[in-house]
């Protein structure tokens, strides 16, 4: 249910209302502006959203990074100053919302998913992450703190970075990259618990490594439902006809479509290998079933002939000659003793044992 947005809030609300649907994930909106061109940068914590209104026209590219979109305030403030529309924030505080692309020639609004591991949980989970590209700026609402963006930030500290001599489109790709690239890391942790499931699986499995497969199988649903989204994106970044992406940036946008097919393939291939996990485990299961009842069974079928004897002087019948013999009680335990080996002995040529 971690993957399922509660939409009851907004039931009877006209459209445009802004409600946060999802959990709270921080206490406190936390704002970041980094304002450069090719020979300064900017880089500044906002105390109010106020301080990014400068930033609408100016001749510099500006990435305002919101970190928290549940202060409805905020992000309705935002939205009236940089002309968005009402629709648009409506999906940004709907953290359940598809990933899509929209344009509106003056902007284009983008909502992507981005998958992080939780070491605590021990599984994948996923966020949303609204990117808005004007003119001459970017505008990135998270649902928190996210470590995946620094290496942007890092990058735009190079005045030497390619990054610093681009426009707002090409910050975009680098954002959109990023997060492509962090699907590669995802894509390898889940590759490792694969290879550890298939080792259980060789040696002993249980009923938790039943678990760990739909566990995995889950998530490789919701990663695939994630990226299909994503690599229709990227496409229409590349092919599309806004005048806010310059061809030179289309090739780059070309790039992270190739990456987005190469995890999908990936997604595709893992399916297949957990479906493979899933045959070999209900295999292991029935031969398990079948050991069992074998040697039920040769246990029963020994004592077939042992019982018959038991029963034929257990009749209780006056005249029995083998009751009176000093040799019978040993005599009849030797070869129900004889059967028992003889039983064994075939058994064992035949390698039922």
């Amino acid at each position: 249910m971690r993957f399922i947005k509660k939409k009851s809030k907004k039931v009877g609300l006209p459209p445009g209302t802004l409600v946060h649907i999802g959990e709270r994930r921080t206490e406190k909106t936390k704002i970041s502006i980094i304002d450069y061109d090719k020979t300064h940068l900017l880089e500044k914590d906002a105390i109010s959203v106020e301080e990014c209104f400068p930033y609408k026209d100016k001749s510099t590219v500006t990435w305002i990074n919101i970190d928290g979109i549940h202060q409805a305030d905020v992000v309705e403030k935002i939205g009236k100053h940089f002309d968005l529309h009402p629709l648009v924030l409506e999906d940004i505080m709907n953290t359940g919302q598809r990933s899509k692309i929209e344009d509106f020639r003056d902007y284009i609004f983008i909502v992507l998913k981005i998958p992080y591991y939780d070491d605590k949980e021990n599984e994948v989970k996923i966020e949303q992450v609204s990117l808005i590209l004007g003119k001459n700026f970017v505008i990135s609402l998270m649902e928190i703190e996210k470590d995946v963006v620094n290496p942007i930030k890092v990058r735009l500290r190079n005045e030497e970075s390619h990054l610093r001599k681009t426009g707002a489109d090409y910050l975009t790709y680098s954002l959109i990259d990023v997060i492509v690239d962090n699907y590669f890391g995802i894509m390898e942790n889940i590759e490792e618990k694969i290879g550890n499931i298939e080792e259980e699986l060789l040696s002993e499995s249980t009923s938790k490594t039943l678990q760990a497969i739909h566990n995995i199988k889950r998530e490789m649903i919701f990663m695939s439902k994630s990226v299909w989204p994503l690599r229709e994106i990227i496409n229409n970044l590349e092919r599309g006809e806004s005048s806010l992406i310059k061809e030179f940036t289309k090739i780059y946008f070309r790039d992270a479509y190739d990456h987005t097919i190469q995890i999908i393939e990936s997604i595709e291939t893992f399916r297949d290998m957990i479906t493979g996990m899933m045959d070999i485990y209900l295999s292991s299961v029935n031969n398990k079933m079948n050991e069992i009842m074998m040697f039920l069974t040769i246990i029963g079928t020994i004592f077939i002939p042992l019982t018959f004897i038991t029963g034929i002087y257990g009749m209780n019948f006056k005249y029995m000659p083998e009751l009176g013999w000093f040799w019978g009680y040993p005599a009849v335990l030797l070869i129900m003793f004889g059967i028992v080996v003889l039983m064994l002995f075939f058994f064992r040529r035949k390698k039922w044992l």
